[in-house]
């Protein structure tokens, strides 16, 4: 079928939003600034778009004869009523316009681009690559910025507007300032470290599939410096949880392309070089590295209340509502958007966070959206985005378990949408393929 005008606009907006999510950080702060009465709008422009959006998909799939494939597809009934949810919560334990509204956009906004990606790429299969380019560009310009920024004052970004009462600059580990936590483009060191974990599980995928043209020396160069540049930001995030993380997701990766060729040999070696790190870490624990890096605790004096006390309390918080609210605290009780109510509630856990916003069943409906989701990219796994979407996602939800990774919007936005290209392409391939033995 011949390709409309509205979904040629239609997929140049979500790439606006897939591209312009990596600066969204900077962007926001610095014509916040400017515009002071348009700040909350200035902050909302992709969530304003996607709902623009929505219309346009429903003609979309109309067009297309795509209802029965979705309706009949359980990640997409998930999704609905997962949203549906959301909006009954909402009425339900109202915290106010303001919080409600920014809950409400933080908790559906992925699930929701999702949505939009997937049915647009079916749709229109060609802008999947125009989709992965955009991913790159994006992927190039934080970690290389990241690396860049190990040049600069640590407070270069206060000149377009960072500060204390909109994103700091930087911060340090445990306030030591030999220590600096950089944020490249993105709100924060910890969602940077967990952006360049994913974008190492992405390139290894491609190399593990070989995808890139390594014979040709640009490529081999240009592939080196993006690999080194996405360590190298994943290390200065300082983020314990995004290095576990990205290691995870490397493994991961190269356990599912080469586990039928490593021998007994290899794994024995592999275990004893673990043994051998793990005792070197504990026989270190005293050391300035340890110290700061690992444990995240200052010998010379840092903050009263260190990061780990700090987790702990918020994860025994956080469990402790979950158990006495089975509906949750409401739609923006919590994060960010309960910093518009009366009562502010930071919990450092994703799956908390949801159980707090949308109660046992939200949190067990997101559950099974997730493992869906997994498994799709696990049966598409031969492909190469797929493949890299399903091992950054065992690593996301890792870091999900000490921080609300999903609450960032462009780790969210960017491993949704990636998720959202790899299964619509593996379900766009299967369809042709059955059609074609019909």
């Amino acid at each position: 079928m011949k390709l409309s005008r509205l979904e040629q606009v239609s997929v140049i907006t979500l790439l606006v939003i897939f591209l312009g999510v990596v600066f969204h950080a900077p962007l926001s702060v610095g014509l916040g600034i400017l515009l002071p009465d348009y700040d909350l709008l200035i902050k909302s422009w992709k969530e304003i778009l996607m709902v623009i959006l929505i219309p346009l998909a429903c003609i979309s799939v109309t067009r297309r004869k795509m209802w029965g494939e979705l309706t009949h597809d359980w990640i997409f009934r998930l999704i609905v009523a997962y949203g549906l949810l959301h909006l009954v919560l909402m009425g339900l334990l109202w915290q106010g316009t303001a919080p409600a509204l920014a809950g409400l956009a933080i908790d559906l906004r992925y699930v929701l681009f999702f949505s939009l990606v997937y049915v647009f790429v079916r749709s229109v299969p060609v802008s999947r690559r125009s989709f992965i380019l955009a991913a790159g560009i994006g992927a190039g310009v934080v970690v290389g910025f990241a690396t860049l920024q190990l040049f600069l004052p640590p407070d270069i970004l206060t000149h377009i507007g960072y500060s204390k009462d909109t994103i700091a600059p930087y911060l340090t580990v445990d306030k030591n300032p030999n220590y600096i936590r950089v944020n490249s483009t993105l709100r924060g060191p910890n969602p940077l470290g967990a952006y360049a974990g994913m974008v190492l599980g992405f390139l290894t995928a491609a190399l593990a599939k070989n995808q890139l043209h390594l014979k040709k020396r640009w490529v081999l160069t240009t592939t080196g410096i993006f690999g080194l540049c996405a360590f190298i930001a994943l290390w200065i995030s300082y983020s314990r949880s995004a290095l576990v993380a990205g290691i995870v997701t490397i493994l991961v990766v190269v356990l599912v392309t080469t586990v039928k060729r490593i021998s007994k040999r290899a794994w024995i070696a592999a275990g004893a070089i673990v043994i051998v790190l793990a005792g070197g870490l504990v026989a270190a624990r005293d050391s300035s590295f340890v110290s700061n890096i690992i444990l995240h605790e200052n010998p010379e004096g840092g903050s009263s209340i260190s990061s780990n006390d700090g987790h702990i309390e918020s994860l025994q918080y956080g469990f402790a509502q979950l158990i006495k609210q089975p509906l949750g605290g409401g739609i923006g009780s919590t994060g960010s958007a309960s910093l518009l109510g009366e009562t502010p509630l930071i919990v450092e856990n994703q799956y908390l966070f949801i159980g707090h916003e949308a109660g046992w069943l939200g949190l067990t409906l997101f559950g099974v959206l997730f493992c869906m989701i997994m498994a799709k990219l696990w049966r598409y796994r031969q492909d190469w985005l797929a493949l890299g979407a399903f091992s950054s996602g065992i690593g996301l939800a890792l870091i999900g378990l000490l921080l609300p990774v999903w609450v960032d919007d462009t780790v969210a936005i960017i491993w949704w949408g990636i998720a959202a290209i790899a299964i619509a392409g593996g379900d766009y391939a299967r369809r042709t393929a059955k059609q074609k033995t019909t």
